[in-house]
């Protein structure tokens, strides 16, 4: 490998966390270093706070990366992603989709 690796950040729904995690493996294991949204537990509460936090570290996230891959199985894409999706874009940062849109 020579220079810097790609650097990828994933958005997506986290209801797609499995497909999130297997994009994550996947990319790793071709040279790519992951920026991924953070995770909580299933029963853990996020409070209104935390998640505006955690949002504006996310966007942070999409700074530094050289394209971001949206995890849309079928698709999907909700309000979040699409923010992110615009920042991206307005940032001149390049996107790509797990699923046609």
């Amino acid at each position: 490998m020579t220079g810097r690796p790609e650097i990828v950040c994933l958005c997506g729904s986290l209801r797609f966390a499995e497909q999130m995690r297997a994009a994550n493996r996947d990319l790793t294991f071709a040279g790519v270093i992951v920026l991924a949204p953070g995770e909580a537990d299933a029963d853990e509460v996020i409070t209104a706070e935390q998640k505006a936090a955690l949002d504006a570290l996310h966007l942070r996230k999409i700074d530094l990366a050289d394209r971001i891959l949206v995890v849309n199985p079928g698709g999907y894409i909700g309000a979040s992603t699409r923010r992110e999706i615009a920042y991206a874009e307005a940032a001149g940062t390049p996107v790509t989709f797990t699923d046609l849109r």
